[in-house]
């Protein structure tokens, strides 16, 4: 078979392309590992990693609001 470009290409021969570049990269991805713990578990997990931010910090739309006014102020 002679190498074509895609400007070559039927649409037929392009969509053959797509689907077996598809196919073989589905074949090829590795399995996601199994989380194996219960809900609970997985809540208990979450609850523990949570970090609350000290009172008085400001929030992300606070955060934006000032880096906004800061960005206008340089105008």
């Amino acid at each position: 078979m002679q190498a074509q470009t895609v400007a070559e290409m039927t649409i037929a021969e392009l969509k053959d392309l797509i689907r077996q570049v598809v196919d073989d990269r589905l074949r090829r991805q590795q399995p996601e590992p199994k989380d194996e713990r219960s809900v609970q578990e997985i809540l208990r997990s979450m609850e523990e990693h949570r970090w609350t931010p000290p009172p008085g910090t400001p929030t992300a739309s606070q955060m934006i609001i000032e880096e906004r006014n800061q960005w206008r102020q340089g105008m």
